[in-house]
């Protein structure tokens, strides 16, 4: 059976350098009717599980730490027993939401979380957090971008732990060369593709140098 792609949008609050914003979250389900992964667990454990029902929840894989895409990992961890994945040049922000509790691995540049015949290439793309990741999979013809890359333009950059030039090479670097028709799904908000974006992006780049 061929992987499918399920969203679950979710509601709270991110709270970051003594700001608080209400927010509705992308939470990404990849995987068939037997196991599944999910993409950023957000504010509400509870109906992500019910979104995986009796599925087996093999990963939770964070694509940056801000509290309003990690808040709900620890007791969806609990509810299902599924391992949390972060890149480690994010444990400062995971700790400011979850300081008594680290994430069980680390993501890599380069590897590959599997589920259900779905193959998710993790790309560190740095900038709106230090440790941002997308996770693309060729076959699904989808990347996931977290807050790196929106229906148009980058993620936010002002807050901290942030830097703009940054977020411009790893969107420049690691996104732009994907194939045009590969779908962007995002972190918050609407899809769109890498061929929707880049023509525009390219006054994103100029900017940032």
């Amino acid at each position: 059976m061929t992987a499918r792609i399920e969203r679950l949008v979710t509601s709270g609050q991110f709270t970051l350098d003594g700001g608080t914003w209400d927010v509705a979250n992308n939470v990404w389900l990849v995987g068939d009717d037997r196991e599944v992964i999910v993409i950023d667990a957000a504010h509400d454990a509870e109906a992500i599980a019910r979104a995986v029902g009796d599925r087996r929840l093999t990963a939770i894989v964070c694509t940056h730490a801000h509290n309003d895409h990690v808040n709900a990992a620890p007791r969806l961890a609990e509810l299902t027993g599924a391992t949390i994945w972060l890149h480690p040049d994010d444990l400062a922000l995971w700790r400011q939401t979850h300081p008594h509790r680290e994430p069980d691995r680390h993501l890599l540049d380069g590897q590959v979380i599997e589920a259900a015949g779905a193959d998710l290439t993790v790309l560190h793309t740095p900038g709106h957090a230090p440790g941002a990741v997308c996770l693309y999979d060729p076959g699904l013809g989808t990347v996931f971008t977290g807050d790196t890359l929106f229906q148009g333009g980058p993620g936010a950059t002002g807050r901290s732990f942030s830097h703009f030039p940054t977020i411009i090479d790893s969107i420049r670097d690691r996104l732009l060369t994907l194939p045009a028709d590969t779908e962007v799904l995002t972190g918050h908000g609407d899809a769109t593709t890498i061929g929707a974006e880049a023509p525009h992006l390219q006054e994103w780049i100029d900017r940032g140098h």
